[in-house]
């Protein structure tokens, strides 16, 4: 197959699956877009291979964040946005993957794969980690001293069983990655580490540099500016005002890439 034909059907292929996600409410307009993008550039120069890791990401994730939503309410008033991906949390959560790929569709080196691996690993951990991490019947405890005890949603809080989960979220696309290959125990463990790894500096990043405001209306902290879900603007209190949870999710897959790329060298 050409590789402008091969292109081709990644662009309809990315362009039908966005479609079908923007009906389903899982992504908006914009981010049916920004999946198209991804898409093509992972189904063209990752193939089967690389669509699969992909998808098992994007298809786990939606069907998590559709789980339990009523119990979920009183958190998500904490969260900047909803259940629906726009443009800029595709790019947050896949950009890293489709540079990674797009370098190892050209160069063929397996640091690019891992690093690809590794970037949706941490997408994937961070999403299992929030979407059932919120519904742990256990008190979230701040990430930077592990003694702080935080209220569930609140940007770095952490509890073993969202960190399970997380880890379980990682492990899923480490052993998906395989697909292009013979079975690599090494590699599957290397990428659900950097997976992991990735996700628990997402939650440093939230506690630390991460913009959080405050609803005076609500009395509660959140993500949300310039104005609350209850319609009150909302007033800055900690953190850089321009680290949004998009730039949060980026560095933290890069972060996640990073150590797959680096770690990948010792099997």
């Amino acid at each position: 197959m050409s590789t402008s034909l091969q292109f081709l059907i990644a662009f309809v292929l990315a362009a039908l699956i966005g479609a079908l996600a923007y009906w389903r409410k899982s992504l908006s307009l914009s981010g049916a877009v920004g999946a198209t993008i991804l898409g093509t550039l992972t189904f063209g120069f990752g193939g089967l291979a690389g669509s699969a890791v992909l998808l098992t990401f994007f298809i786990s994730s939606s069907a998590l964040s559709k789980y339990k939503t009523q119990r979920k309410e009183a958190v998500a008033e904490k969260f900047s946005k909803g259940s629906t991906r726009d443009f800029w949390q595709t790019m947050a959560n896949g950009g890293v993957a489709a540079i990674t790929i797009s370098l190892w569709g050209l160069t063929g080196d397996p640091a690019h794969w891992a690093a690809f691996a590794a970037a949706y690993a941490t997408a994937n951990a961070d999403t299992w980690a929030t979407e059932l991490g919120t519904l742990a019947k256990q008190q979230p405890r701040l990430i930077t001293n592990l003694r702080q005890k935080v209220p569930p949603g609140t940007s770095g809080g952490i509890t073993l069983w969202g960190t399970t989960a997380s880890f379980l979220g990682a492990l899923l696309i480490g052993l998906v990655a395989q697909i292009n290959g013979p079975f690599n125990f090494g590699l599957v463990l290397i990428i659900a580490i950097a997976g992991l790894l990735g996700a628990l500096s997402d939650s440093r990043l939230g506690a630390t540099l991460q913009a959080t405001y405050v609803c005076e209306t609500c009395q509660l902290e959140t993500e949300q500016h310039p104005v609350h879900n209850c319609g009150t603007p909302t007033t800055h209190v900690r953190g850089m005002p321009w680290m949004n949870n998009d730039w949060v999710n980026f560095l933290a897959t890069l972060t996640g890439a990073v150590f797959g790329g680096i770690l990948v060298s010792f099997i």
